[in-house]
């Protein structure tokens, strides 16, 4: 596989995982020096849909 077509599927494969939550997921671990767990996990679900409910909606 050439050099180009490499950086491409990681630069897809790096959009998927934002747009499916797992950076921001991982990215939650880090900032609460945590490892995944379902608690984990939930905690996270909760704290996004907390966020995305105070947001003001258009229209």
């Amino acid at each position: 596989m050439s050099r180009v077509w490499k950086e491409f599927v990681r630069i897809v494969a790096g959009v998927i995982a934002e747009l499916s939550d797992q950076k921001a997921y991982e990215r939650h671990l880090a900032a609460h020096g945590a490892v995944h767990s379902p608690d984990q996990w939930r905690r996270f679900q909760d704290e996004q849909w907390a966020a995305k409910s105070r947001r003001a909606r258009c229209c």
